[in-house]
């Protein structure tokens, strides 16, 4: 069970190191590559599994017992998001098979790119809050490098923007886990969350908790925290874009999640009321941020910051049904936003730009990809009866039955305003005219193998979301369990350090 344990962590760095040594091997960079995601993603669906089966498990790295070792840790939250990374991973290696340059390849992309998965499997695994520090560093190194891979202008400036201000949540982090250890001498999630009951100075830990809010805020990229995303998120190509909407924001989202249930419960009403603050204004703000926007992944990534407050949305209203809204939302909004990124970036190889003016006549000429875009623009908006449609759908329910009417409002406006926001790219990508004038030649359709690695990954990703929507039963029983085991965390610190809380 160990193993099983460490596997996500395990499988990515094996993967990275076998990718640096085939260096001068593009194919067999790519083999192992390939290999090295499908191998992950079997393992995370039996981790996956064994937790459903057998409730939370854990692990001490070296044996030394828990709170003095390195705990690493799975419920059914943390092992959803493992095999969620691992099957985005696995489509963007795909994805990138047809969509990343030899140059960069040259450069290490495909070790980089599991390095990455590495960073984000092991934030979603461990149960020390220093070691979930480390995991952030890990992904935020990996990411910088793939941000700026290829030196183009836009990507260094992106890369600049992207860099300062998650350093800046670094040093946050890491003076409030600072003070967090000089206040109670542990660091194990478990342990703190035992400890921080019996600390006497309620007003000094509500400045802390704010603290966490602040570093992880800016790495959900929440309001007002937010604006390095979208001025960096469509500098580099599609596949990094898709990888980094897809699953680093959601790692931020994570851990205000795990600390926000497990830590800091003492004052519900100022925590949690900041956060549900928060969530709305981040709504709005990204919403009206992207109906400014003429580039293709811009609007998409205003749309990821406005999303974001939908995932927080439960955890500020701070109820079962709630919380359990929070876990289904973000499940399937990291399937949709991969979905979208990677669409974009086969729009790209047709027409050589993002910008909408210059864009069109899709619809007539590639009617698949439209069908591709349509399915989960459709459920990012929330219509019914895709997957993004049940998600609000939870919410908007524990919303009302917690009489909190203004969020409510916030949530079904801003869902109007994304079906305006989606149905304006689709207007202008996929159905009006070619424009006749284009500063890129126009094909009309990529090479065969070429096109089956940009369309399959893709695919899958929307049938899956397809699935959530016509069959959320499963899935909303999962996200009820999930919830159930962050409101009562006794299982967690049981199954951690073998006693009751």
């Amino acid at each position: 069970m160990s193993f099983l344990l460490v596997s996500p962590i395990i499988i990515p760095f094996f993967t990275a190191i076998l990718a640096l040594l085939a260096w001068e091997s593009r194919n067999l960079q790519r083999m192992i590559s390939s290999c090295g995601a499908a191998v992950l993603l079997a393992a995370a669906l039996v981790l996956f599994g064994f937790v459903w089966h057998n409730g939370i498990q854990a692990t001490q790295i070296g044996n030394w017992p828990a709170p003095f070792g390195i705990t690493i840790v799975a419920d059914l939250f943390s092992a959803a998001m493992v095999v969620l990374a691992a099957l985005m991973g696995l489509a963007v290696v795909v994805y990138s098979l047809a969509a990343i340059d030899h140059q960069r390849e040259s450069f290490g992309y495909h070790a980089l790119l599991h390095i990455l998965i590495m960073g984000v499997c092991g934030a979603f695994l461990t149960g020390d809050i220093f070691n979930l520090y480390v995991w952030f560093e890990v992904l935020l190194i990996a990411s910088f490098v793939l941000m700026q891979l290829g030196s183009e202008k836009a990507q260094l400036e992106g890369a600049i923007k992207y860099v300062t201000l998650n350093l800046m949540s670094s040093a946050l982090f890491l003076t409030a886990i600072a003070i967090l250890y000089g206040m109670v001498g542990t660091l194990n999630l478990a342990d703190l969350s035992i400890q921080l009951r019996t600390v006497s100075r309620p007003g000094m830990l509500t400045t802390l908790a704010i603290l966490f809010l602040l570093a992880f805020g800016i790495k959900a990229a929440i309001f007002p925290l937010f604006f390095w995303l979208p001025a960096s998120y469509h500098t580099p190509p599609a596949p990094i874009s898709a990888i980094f909407a897809g699953l680093l924001t959601k790692v931020g989202v994570y851990s205000l999640i795990r600390v926000f249930t497990l830590l800091f419960v003492h004052d519900v009403g100022t925590t949690h009321g900041l956060i549900l603050l928060a969530a709305g204004l981040t709504m709005l703000t990204g919403i009206l941020g992207a109906l400014v926007q003429n580039d293709f992944r811009r609007i998409l990534s205003f749309n990821l910051v406005s999303h974001v407050g939908y995932m927080i949305m439960g955890l500020g209203l701070y109820t079962p049904l709630a919380l359990a809204g929070s876990i289904f939302y973000t499940v399937q909004d990291i399937i949709v936003k991969t979905s979208l990124f990677l669409v974009s970036g086969a729009v790209y190889r047709l027409r050589g730009t993002y910008r909408l003016n210059r864009l069109g006549g899709l619809y007539s000429s590639n009617p698949g990809l439209a069908v591709l875009f349509l399915l989960p623009a459709l459920s990012l908006a929330g219509m019914p009866p895709f997957s993004g449609f049940w998600g609000k759908f939870i919410l908007v329910k524990a919303g009302l039955d917690a009489n909190s009417y203004l969020i409510v409002a916030a949530a079904l406006i801003v869902g109007l305003l994304t079906l305006y926001s989606m149905s304006t790219v689709w207007s202008e990508v996929f159905w009006k005219k070619q424009p006749e004038e284009q500063s890129e030649p126009a094909l009309e359709s990529l090479p065969s193998g070429s096109w089956l690695l940009h369309v399959v990954p893709v695919a899958i990703l929307v049938a899956l979301m397809a699935l959530i929507g016509l069959w959320p039963g499963p899935f909303f029983d999962f996200a009820q369990r999930a919830a159930e085991q962050l409101v009562n965390p006794s299982d967690y610190i049981q199954a951690v350090l073998g006693k009751s809380a």
